[in-house]
C-alpha cells in the first residue's frame, strides 16, 4: 500500500532487537509519545519491512505510542530468510504472532490498537483472533485474508485481466505438470541454485508490478538491493503456497466470532484488482463492530486510503 509522502517524517525515539523463539532476532522500533495510546503497525509483503518509516504518517505522534517490527526473515531482523533457507519452515503465521507477543511483553504493553496494510491486514486479523483480549481496535487498509481463493485469483485467474503479462509470468514459472504457479515459484525460490532463484525473483517481482499497477500514481516496486527483492519473493511465495498457514480451523473467515466485539475499520480501493473488495465486504458482514469504507478511485493503496486510515486512527485516539 502506498502512503502519502507530503508530510514530514516522524523520527523514531527507541529501537532494538529482541531474541525470540528459534534464536531469531526481531527488529522493533517505537515512535510518537511515550505515554500515548499503544498501537502496533504491521507491514505488508510478507517480506516488505517498514524500513522507510512512512507508516508513521498515519498516526498522530502526540497521541500514539507507535510500535512496528520487521517481521522475521526480512529487513533489519535476522537471519534473513535467503541467508538461512534451511530454516524457512520456521517462518509461519503462528510464529509471527508469537514474535508480536514477545515484543509486546518486552515493551511492557498490556493492550494495543493494531493497524496494517495488505498482508499486514491478514496478520492483524490472525493476531486479533489469537489474542482478542489484547487488541483494542483494528484499522486495516487494502484488506486481505490470504486465503487459497485469493492466492489463486492473484496468480492464476487474474490472467483474464492481464493476459499478456500473465502468459509471461506463467511461462517463466517453470511449473511441472499438476503444479500451481505459486507452487513452482515457491519451490524454485527455496532451492539450492542461486541463478535459478535470481531468475524466479525477477519474474515474480515483474508480475507483482503488473497486478498492482491500477493504483493512482503507481510506481514499480523499489528494492534497495537484489537481496531485498529475493527476501520479498521468497517470503511471499512461502506464505501464499501455504495459505498463510491459516487454512482449516485457522481460516480467518471462520473465526470472526472471536473478534466480533472489537471495533474495526476496513478501508479498501474499488480498483484493487489484486485484492477485490469482496474480501473486506465478507469480513464486514461477519463483523458487527466493523465499518467498511470503499475508496472508489483507488486500487491497492493511495493517498485517499491513507487519509481514511489517519481519520480512523485519530478517532480511536480520541476514544471514539
Amino acid at each position: 500500500m502506498t502512503l502519502a509522502s507530503d508530510e514530514p517524517r516522524i523520527a523514531g525515539f527507541e529501537a532494538g532487537h529482541l531474541s525470540v523463539a528459534g534464536g531469531h532476532l526481531i527488529y522493533w522500533e517505537v515512535s510518537g509519545h511515550p505515554d500515548g495510546k499503544p498501537a502496533l503497525f504491521l507491514h505488508g509483503g510478507p517480506g516488505s519491512p517498514a524500513r522507510s518509516g512512512g507508516y508513521r504518517r498515519l498516526f498522530d505522534p502526540a497521541r500514539y505510542r507507535l510500535v512496528s517490527i520487521d517481521q522475521r526473515g526480512c529487513g533489519r531482523s535476522s537471519p534473513l530468510v535467503v541467508e538461512a533457507l534451511e530454516r524457512l519452515h520456521e517462518n509461519t503465521t503462528p510464529a509471527l504472532i508469537g514474535d508480536l507477543e514477545a515484543v509486546r511483553e518486552h515493551l511492557g504493553i498490556s493492550r494495543w490498537l493494531v493497524a496494517g496494510t495488505s498482508w499486514g491486514t491478514t496478520l492483524a486479523l490472525a493476531y486479533a483472533q489469537a489474542h482478542p483480549e489484547i487488541v483494542t481496535a483494528l484499522v486495516l487498509g487494502a484488506v486481505t485474508t490470504t486465503s487459497r481463493a485469493e492466492v489463486d485469483w492473484i496468480t492464476e485467474e487474474i490472467g483474464r485481466v492481464f493476459p499478456d503479462a500473465w502468459h509471461r509470468f506463467a511461462a517463466a514459472s517453470g511449473r511441472r505438470e499438476g503444479e500451481r504457479i505459486v507452487e513452482a515459484y515457491a519451490r524454485r525460490l527455496a532451492g539450492d541454485d542461486p541463478e535459478d532463484r535470481a531468475q524466479a525473483t525477477a519474474a515474480w517481482c515483474a508480475w507483482e508490478n503488473i497486478h498492482v499497477s491500477l493504483s493512482p500514481g503507481f510506481k514499480p516496486l523499489d528494492f534497495p538491493d537484489p537481496v531485498s527483492a529475493a527476501v520479498f519473493a521468497t517470503l511471499v511465495t512461502h506464505y501464499w503456497v501455504n495459505d498463510a498457514f491459516l487454512s482449516g480451523e485457522a481460516r480467518i473467515l471462520d473465526r470472526m466470532d472471536r473478534i466480533q466485539d472489537i471495533p474495526g475499520v476496513l478501508i479498501h480501493g474499488r480498483r484493487d484488482i489484486s485484492s477485490p473488495s469482496m474480501t473486506p465486504w465478507r469480513l464486514h458482514r461477519l463483523w458487527p463492530a466493523s465499518w467498511l469504507h470503499i475508496v472508489e478511485t483507488e486500487g491497492h493503496g493511495g493517498p485517499e486510503m491513507s487519509a481514511e486510515m489517519r481519520r480512523a486512527l485519530d478517532a480511536f485516539a480520541s476514544g471514539r
